[in-house]
């Protein structure tokens, strides 16, 4: 491959702001973009050959093949390109990010991974041009970077599964797209510098994202890895047959919190007629069929506040922050129905606008 960027390329990051930015934050000012919940992926062709790269820079090249079939028939012949990969489900016109069925694309059966592609077919949203032809573009503004990459993309179709994601200058229509689009399962808003070249790995992006809290009760916990202390809670919440389910954890406790929590949990332990602890394991997946998913578990007793951002079907999208105990909750109160989730609002809607 011959292009003037190669891999590996770290991508531009942002850092977290509580607030959309007002468009003076910074200096020549910001444009706003939704903020995608998928996988980050720097994108390069080269003719016919096509390579894929996660934020991680591992290669994702082999799970998408249709996006391979993508970047050769809608993207320059020559190119780097900053962008997610995403899936939509749903019916037309209640369409959404469906995070799930993008996570099983990581798939080690060759076969199960071209069985997807057609059953679960990914695409890609486009936001930003790293180099085009012989011409790297990375130390352009991104002003002139956005230009670039729209008049490489005018001509795709309404239709295509490649687009080009929506900016705005302003501010309340960014605030809008706040609100509106976590509706279709986005992750918040993304704060552009327009003056800024592309720096990789530098997180001089501004981004904001959604933060909620829930009440949830402690099921059990996991040793810490160093075999000392809680390494992590899990969590659970009632569904409306009265059932708990498991629906993610807490971790991140400092040494000494850890210590203590052992000692704080053990009235709640559950173990057998000969006082030994309960056998439990939580579900394994393909990406913890070699790991030990065993735990301690808890009787449900116990509600922890926690700070959470998505709530997808019924699993926190993302590790979960400890906020505060809730002695005086109810445990069997702690329902799914009590967490807050987004108004419904059509993917559709947001791709065709741009």
């Amino acid at each position: 491959m011959d292009l003037p960027l190669s891999l590996p390329v770290a991508p531009m990051l942002a850092k977290a702001v509580p607030t959309v930015p007002e468009p003076d934050s910074v200096a020549g000012g910001v444009v706003y973009e939704p903020k995608w919940d998928g996988f980050r992926c720097i994108v390069l062709r080269d003719g016919d050959e096509v390579e894929l790269a996660s934020r991680g820079q591992k290669p994702l090249t082999r799970y998408f093949p249709e996006v391979v079939d993508l970047v050769r028939e809608h993207l320059p012949q020559r190119c780097a390109v900053d962008c997610e990969i995403v899936v939509r489900q749903g019916r037309p016109g209640a369409e959404r990010l469906d995070w799930d069925a993008l996570s099983q694309r990581i798939h080690p059966a060759e076969s199960r991974i071209r069985k997807l592609a057609v059953e679960t077919p990914a695409e890609l949203v486009c936001f930003d041009l790293l180099a085009l032809g012989d011409e790297d573009l990375t130390g352009l503004p991104f002003r002139t970077r956005r230009a670039r990459l729209e008049s490489a993309l005018q001509g795709l179709a309404p239709d295509a599964p490649v687009h080009l994601t929506r900016t705005t200058d302003d501010v309340a229509e960014a605030r809008r797209w706040f609100e509106e689009f976590e509706g279709a399962g986005l992750d918040g808003v993304v704060a552009k510098p327009l003056d800024q070249p592309y720096e990789q790995g530098k997180r001089t992006m501004l981004k904001v994202k959604h933060k909620r809290t829930a009440e949830a009760i402690v099921v059990g916990y996991r040793v810490h890895k160093s075999g000392q202390g809680v390494g992590s809670l899990l969590l659970g919440l009632v569904t409306p047959d009265g059932r708990i389910v498991n629906v993610g954890g807490i971790a991140a406790f400092t040494a000494k919190r850890r210590l203590e929590l052992i000692d704080e949990l053990a009235p709640l332990v559950q173990r057998d007629d000969d006082g030994a602890v309960v056998a439990a394991e939580t579900d394994r997946s393909r990406f913890s069929s070699s790991k030990d998913v065993s735990y301690v578990p808890l009787r449900p007793e116990r509600v922890v506040e926690v700070a959470f951002d998505q709530l997808e079907k019924s699993r926190f999208r993302h590790a979960v922050t400890f906020l505060r105990w809730r002695p005086d909750r109810d445990p069997m109160s702690c329902s799914l129905a009590q967490v807050s989730r987004a108004p419904d609002y059509d993917l559709a809607e947001v791709l065709t606008g741009a």
